[in-house]
């Protein structure tokens, strides 16, 4: 008995003859005799695709969350640098302010 090697098909290639049944309305029998499958093979990759097209529905909304998540660190990152700016601001008035109340005797 010989060996065959396994074919090793790409994410796209396994993409394309998926479409071509599910779109073009490609019988599978077809496809399988066109690229030489064995049916159980293009039924798991068919299972997989299903299985995470809820993953590859869901990919198109985080971008636009990632791209709004990355505007938001980065205001957040201004408005903290700007509030520490303020906070030095106020220490170093008031550090002068008690200086200032020593000297007149004030305190």
């Amino acid at each position: 008995m010989s060996k065959r090697q396994r074919r090793k098909h790409t994410t796209e290639q396994k993409v394309a003859i998926l479409r071509r049944h599910l779109v073009d309305k490609v019988p599978v029998s077809d496809l399988c005799n066109e690229y030489k499958l064995q049916p159980s093979v293009f039924y798991h990759w068919l299972k997989q695709a299903m299985e995470n097209l809820a993953a590859a529905v869901e990919q198109a909304e985080p971008k636009g969350a990632d791209r709004r998540e990355k505007q938001l660190a980065t205001e957040n990152e201004r408005l903290q640098a700007r509030l520490a700016k303020k906070d030095a601001v106020i220490a170093e008035i008031s550090a002068e302010y008690v200086q200032l109340k020593k000297e007149l005797g004030e305190a």
